[in-house]
């Protein structure tokens, strides 16, 4: 049987994102890491910061000690910058040339290139 729990998100990966709830909240806008679809969550450059204790492994050499790394926010608490007019905008979706695409609600402008 098909897994289907994907979640349809307004955000991609490499997107230009603000984020408007949280720790973070109005901090300068960063890029989108990744997204999981499953679980509506997106990591953002630089942004939700936490501290994780990391065991050594010599094998890996990785070493131990405190590291800083980015934890996921859910996607409602992220907006998109528009790269035309610079603006945190909703997002909306036309068929253009029978592709649906990501439009900028404030100026029309289309977000997928």
């Amino acid at each position: 049987m098909k897994d289907n729990n994907k979640k349809k998100l307004h955000v991609k990966t490499g997107d230009r994102v603000v984020v408007i709830a949280g720790k973070d909240k109005g901090k300068e806008p960063s890029n989108v890491k990744s997204v999981d679809t499953k679980n509506g969550r997106v990591i953002v450059e630089g942004r939700n910061m936490v501290t994780k204790a990391q065991k050594p492994q010599p094998q890996l050499g990785i070493q131990g000690g405190l590291i800083q790394k980015e934890a996921s926010i859910d996607s409602s608490n992220v907006m998109i910058i528009c790269p035309a007019c610079e603006k945190a905008t909703k997002v909306a979706h036309k068929v253009i040339d029978g592709k649906k695409v990501r439009v900028c609600k404030k100026c029309g402008q289309q977000l997928d290139a």
